[in-house]
C-alpha cells in the first residue's frame, strides 16, 4: 500500500517568481510526487510524495539538477536549523555587500560627476566601480549564470546580464577610445550605471529580507514557546525508602508519565495533568484568552503557556513533537508553504516572463538602432539595460505568499489556526453559517442552573439527593453534586443505577428515587407534586429543560434544572456575523425544545434540531447545491462529516480529534468571537494581494515601455540603468510592506 509522506523543506537559492517555478517544476517531475508548493517568503517547498516510489534524497537531487538546494538531511527541525542558520549567514553577507557597494558608488558618482575631469579619471572610476560589480554583485552571476546552464533564466539572470553589458562596454570604451574618438564622439562610459544597479538592487534585496523575516514571526514566536529542557522528578529507592530526585533532562528525553516540575515564572514544558500544586496559568500564547486560568490538581495544561505565581507537578501525557503546541507549529507552517489558488496563475505568468523579458530587451536594442541614427548604440544599449533591469519579477513572486504567510500568521497570534492558504482565501466567500449546539454553542457541560425545593423537608433530602447522585457517573449526576457541594454523603442501601432515567437506594425504611420525569411518571405514578414545585416543573419542560427529580412513592420532594450553558460571546459572534451579512443556522441532533432555547439565547433564528450526523452533512450539500459559500462549526465526532462536507469547515480546538482533522480552521480557546475575526482577516488578505498583484502588474506593464525609451520621443525622458534598478528594488519592497499591514 502507498505511503504518502507530507514534509516541507527548505530551499536555497531562490530570489523570485521564476526561481519558484522552476524548482516546483522540478519537483513534480519527480515520480511519485501527487502534490507539491513552492513558497518564496519562506523560501520552503511543501511536498506530498509516495514513500515507497520517492524519497528525500529524490527530491534533492531533482532541485539540484535545476540549479537549487533543498534541505533534507536529518529531521525537520534540523533542516528548519540549518535553513535559519544559512538564512543568517546570506543575511550579514548581503549586508556588508550592500553596505561596500554603497560606498564605493558613492565614491564612484565623486569622482565620476562631481569633479572636474583630471588624468586617469576614467581609469580610477573603473577601479572604484570593478570590486562593486565583480564582489558585491558576485551572486547575482552566480545565480544567473547557474539559471541559464540549467535553461532556466531568471531575475538574477537580467541583473547579471545588464551589470555586465553596461561594464563590459564601458570597459571596451576605456581600453579602445579610438573607436569613438575617431569619429569625433566623446567617449561613453557607464560605470555609475553599473555600479549603481548592484547598490540599489542589493539594498532591494536587503530590506526585502528584513520583511520577509518579519512575514514568519508567527513561527518564531511559537517556537521560542518551546523549553528545551525541563525538570523532572523521579523516584528512586535507596536503602528500602524511597527517595525524590529531580534532574535536568532535554525536553526529547521526556516521556508519558514522567512528573515535571514546573516552577513560577516558567513555561510549561508538556502537555499533561496537574498532580500537585496549585498556581495561575497564562494560555492566551494558544487560546487567545487574556485571562490566566487557575489549574490545580486534575486541570489539564499544555506546553508553551506560562506558570505564573506556583509551583506545579504535572503528570505528562505528551511531550515534545506530540504536543498541542508542536501540533500547532506544525499546522502554522504547513499553511504558510501552502499556496493560495490565485498564485497559480501568477506561476504561469512567471514561468515565461524572464525569457520574453529578454526578447524585449533585444527588441528595444533593434529599433533604436533602426530609428534612431544618432547616437543609436548608445541609447539602445542604455535603453536595453534599462528594460534588464526595471522588469520585476520578484514583486509578483512576493505579491500573494507574503500576504498569506502574514495573514496565517495573524490569524496564530489571535488564536486561529489556518491549516492552508486556500482557506484563508476563501473565508471571506462565507454567506451562509452552520452551529452545532452542544460543545459548539454551549459549553458541553450540563449544570444546574435553577431547583426548586418542598420547604418542609428540604434539609434532610438534600443529603439524600447528593448520595444518591454521587454514587453515580452520569454526566447530569456529576452537575448536580457539584450544584449540591458541602453536603453530607451518608450511607444508602441497595443502590441501583436506571439506565438512561436515574438511580435509587433505600435510606432507612424508605426507597428514593433521583431521576427523570418520565422515571417519576413510570414507577411512582402517585406520588404527589406540591405546589410549591409544579409550576416550575412545567416551565422547564416546556423550555427544554433536562430535569431531574427527588421522589419516593409518596411525593416529589424537589425538581432540578439542567442545562448546558451559552459559550460566553456566543451571542456576540452571532451578532456580528449577521453584521457581516452571513445567514446563522442551528444544526442540532437534541430536542427541538433545547435547541430552540439556546437559539433565542444567542440570536439564531433557523433551527434544524433532531438531526443525525448524516442529515447535518445532508443538510450542507443542499446549502451548496443552491451555491451557497457555506462554513460549518462543531467539535464532536458526530460533526466531522458535515464539517468535511462544507466549503469551509471550523472546529472548535477542544473537539474530539477527528472534528479537528476534518476541519480547515480550528480555534484552540473555542471562542466563537473569533469566526468573525476570521471572515475580516480573509476579507483583508484578499483585498491585500488584489493590491500587490494589481500594483506588481500595472508597474511592469508601465514601467517597461518607459524603461524602453516610449516618452523619449514626446518628452525626452529616457530612464537610466541605475533609476531602472532603484524603481524595481521599491517595487518589491512596497509589495511586502503592503502585506505586512496584516499585521496591525
Amino acid at each position: 500500500m502507498a505511503k504518502t509522506l507530507k514534509r516541507v523543506f527548505p530551499v536555497k537559492g531562490m530570489g523570485c517568481a521564476a526561481c519558484v517555478a522552476r524548482v516546483e517544476s522540478a519537483l513534480k517531475d519527480v515520480e511519485g510526487v501527487s502534490e507539491c508548493h513552492v513558497s518564496l517568503a519562506t523560501n520552503t517547498a511543501q511536498v506530498s510524495f509516495d514513500g515507497t516510489r520517492a524519497s528525500a534524497r529524490k527530491l534533492s537531487e531533482a532541485v539540484h539538477n535545476a540549479g537549487y538546494e533543498l534541505l533534507t538531511e536529518g529531521s525537520d527541525d534540523q533542516a528548519e536549523q540549518e535553513a535559519e542558520n544559512a538564512r543568517i549567514q546570506e543575511f550579514r553577507s548581503l549586508r556588508n555587500d550592500t553596505i561596500l557597494a554603497a560606498l564605493l558608488s558613492l565614491a564612484v558618482m565623486a569622482v565620476g560627476m562631481g569633479f572636474k575631469p583630471f588624468p586617469l579619471q576614467h581609469w580610477t572610476v573603473m577601479a572604484l566601480a570593478t570590486p562593486v560589480v565583480c564582489w558585491c554583485g558576485r551572486r547575482f552571476f552566480k545565480s544567473g549564470i547557474r539559471g541559464l546552464l540549467h535553461g532556466a533564466a531568471n531575475m538574477d539572470s537580467l541583473v547579471a546580464l545588464s551589470v555586465s553589458i553596461s561594464y563590459l562596454f564601458s570597459l571596451f570604451n576605456l581600453l579602445f577610445p579610438s573607436v569613438w574618438t575617431s569619429r569625433g564622439l566623446d567617449v561613453p562610459m557607464y560605470f555609475e550605471s553599473a555600479t549603481m544597479i548592484v547598490t540599489f538592487i542589493l539594498l532591494g534585496r536587503l530590506l526585502e529580507a528584513r520583511s520577509k523575516h518579519s512575514t514568519t514571526a508567527a513561527i518564531r514566536s511559537l517556537v521560542a514557546l518551546q523549553p528545551q529542557t525541563v525538570t523532572v522528578r523521579r523516584i528512586i529507592v535507596e536503602n528500602g525508602e524511597p527517595q525524590y530526585l529531580e534532574e535536568s533532562l532535554p525536553i526529547a528525553e521526556v516521556k508519558a508519565g514522567d512528573i515535571v516540575v514546573v516552577k513560577p515564572g516558567e513555561k510549561i514544558p508538556v502537555d499533561g495533568v496537574v498532580s500537585f500544586g496549585e498556581s495561575w496559568v497564562d494560555e492566551s500564547s494558544l487560546t487567545g484568552e487574556p485571562l490566566p486560568v487557575l489549574k490545580n490538581q486534575g486541570a489539564t495544561v499544555w506546553a508553551g503557556c506560562m506558570n505564573q505565581n506556583g509551583s506545579l507537578h504535572v503528570r505528562t501525557e505528551k511531550a515534545g513533537k506530540d504536543s498541542l503546541l508542536s501540533g500547532i507549529i506544525r499546522l502554522v507552517r504547513d499553511a504558510q508553504g501552502s499556496k493560495a489558488p490565485v498564485q497559480n496563475l501568477v506561476d504561469r505568468i512567471a514561468a515565461v516572463f524572464v525569457p520574453v523579458i529578454m526578447v524585449l530587451s533585444l527588441v528595444t536594442l533593434v529599433l533604436w538602432l533602426v530609428l534612431s541614427p544618432e547616437d543609436s548604440l548608445t541609447m539602445g544599449l542604455l535603453s536595453m539595460v534599462s528594460v534588464l533591469v526595471i522588469a520585476c519579477p520578484c514583486s509578483l513572486g512576493l505579491a500573494t505568499p507574503t500576504a498569506i504567510v502574514t495573514g496565517i500568521g495573524k490569524g496564530a497570534s489571535l488564536g486561529i489556526l489556518i491549516k492552508d492558504a486556500r482557506s484563508l482565501q476563501e473565508a471571506c466567500k462565507t454567506d451562509i453559517l452552520a452551529l452545532d449546539k452542544t460543545g459548539t454553542l454551549t459549553e458541553g457541560r450540563p449544570a444546574v442552573n435553577d431547583s426548586v425545593w418542598d420547604n418542609a423537608s428540604e434539609a434532610p433530602l438534600r443529603n439524600i439527593l447528593y448520595s444518591l447522585e454521587k454514587a453515580s457517573d452520569h454526566p447530569l449526576a456529576v452537575a448536580v453534586c457539584e450544584s449540591l457541594r458541602g453536603c453530607d454523603l451518608i450511607s444508602l442501601n441497595g443502590f441501583e443505577a436506571l439506565p438512561g432515567e436515574g438511580v435509587k437506594a433505600r435510606f432507612g425504611a424508605d426507597e428514593y428515587f433521583a431521576g427523570s420525569l418520565s422515571l417519576q411518571k413510570r414507577l411512582c405514578p402517585d406520588a404527589q407534586t406540591p405546589p410549591s414545585i409544579e409550576p416550575a416543573l412545567n416551565e422547564w419542560e416546556a423550555a427544554g429543560a433536562s430535569l431531574v427529580l427527588l421522589f419516593d412513592h409518596r411525593q416529589v420532594y424537589a425538581a432540578l434544572s439542567i442545562t448546558d450553558r451559552l459559550r460566553e460571546g456566543a451571542a456576540s459572534a452571532v451578532a456580528e456575523l449577521k453584521k457581516r451579512g452571513i445567514s446563522v443556522r442551528l444544526l442540532s441532533g437534541d430536542n427541538a425544545a433545547s435547541a430552540q432555547r439556546i437559539a433565542r439565547e444567542c440570536g439564531i433564528d433557523e433551527v434544524y434540531a433532531g438531526l443525525l450526523p448524516k442529515d447535518k452533512a445532508a443538510h450542507i450539500k443542499a446549502l451548496q447545491e443552491q451555491g451557497h459559500f457555506t462554513a460549518m462549526v462543531g467539535d464532536g465526532i458526530n460533526d466531522s462529516a458535515a464539517l468535511a462536507q462544507a466549503n469551509l469547515g471550523i472546529a472548535m480546538g477542544c473537539g474530539a480529534d477527528i472534528a479537528v482533522e476534518a476541519a480547515q480552521v480550528s480555534l484552540p480557546g473555542a471562542d466563537l468571537r473569533r469566526i468573525p475575526a476570521l471572515v475580516d482577516l480573509s476579507r483583508k488578505c484578499v483585498r491585500i494581494i488584489r493590491e500587490n498583484l494589481f500594483w506588481a502588474f500595472a508597474y511592469n506593464i508601465l514601467a517597461v515601455p518607459i524603461a524602453a525609451g516610449a516618452l523619449y520621443p514626446l518628452n525626452g525622458l529616457l530612464l537610466s540603468p541605475s533609476v531602472a534598478a532603484a524603481c524595481m528594488a521599491l517595487s518589491s519592497i512596497c509589495v511586502v510592506s503592503n502585506s505586512l499591514r496584516l499585521k496591525r
